[in-house]
């Protein structure tokens, strides 16, 4: 990893944390409003060197869909609250995780962190790569997959699908980051992921 990445996360966090601060008191606002849980979603994540964390989200979704099995969502969840559409299709649900960047547990950039289920079917020495790794909000796959839960509600079997055909293109994008990551592709990655964001989808 290129020097100073961690240096470059806790103050981009930090100056972003206080800039965003009004709209995540609007939000929260909105989220107890609408009364339908806690505020934030908390997830357990398995992130630098296979270390678990809870990742902070928005909460976009009602409390009783946390006690499913199943760990991904699908298409237009109807667990999903009204609130939660909004903030996802924005992805502005993924805004908390500034906070987890800014103590450590995360990157801006770098490999999602996964739930421990999926984790087990990493193959075991493209596991010891990603775990050397902060997991990341952004990369490659996410900007690849961003509207995954729409590809997976168009499968008859969701999980299956996750885990035969995207999980290991994700992989790879996560094992090509390891080998090639330094502060200009970070840089890349966060300028498309803007753009995506924002509309002007990108050819990878």
């Amino acid at each position: 990893m290129w020097v100073g990445k961690r240096f470059f996360d806790f103050f981009f966090a930090l100056i972003a944390l206080i800039l965003f601060s009004p709209i995540f008191f609007i939000i929260a606002a909105w989220l107890k409003l609408e009364g339908h849980g806690p505020v934030f979603f908390r997830q357990k994540r398995i992130g630098l060197n296979g270390i678990p964390f809870f990742i902070h989200k928005f909460r976009t979704m009602y409390v009783v869909a946390e006690k499913r099995p199943l760990k991904i969502t699908i298409g237009n969840d109807s667990q999903i609250t009204s609130s939660g559409f909004f903030l996802r299709k924005y992805k502005i649900d993924e805004f908390p995780q500034l906070i987890d960047v800014f103590l450590g547990k995360m990157s801006l950039v770098g490999p999602r962190p996964e739930v421990p289920e999926y984790v087990e079917k990493y193959p075991p020495e493209l596991k010891k790569k990603i775990f050397k790794m902060r997991p990341g909000i952004t990369d490659w796959a996410s900007i690849k997959f961003k509207n995954e839960n729409l590809i997976l509600g168009r499968s008859a079997n969701p999980e299956k699908t996750y885990i035969e055909e995207i999980l290991p293109v994700k992989l790879s994008y996560y094992e090509n980051y390891f080998n090639t990551s330094s502060f200009s592709e970070d840089l890349r990655i966060l300028f498309h992921t803007f753009l995506e964001v924002f509309g002007k989808r990108t050819v990878l």
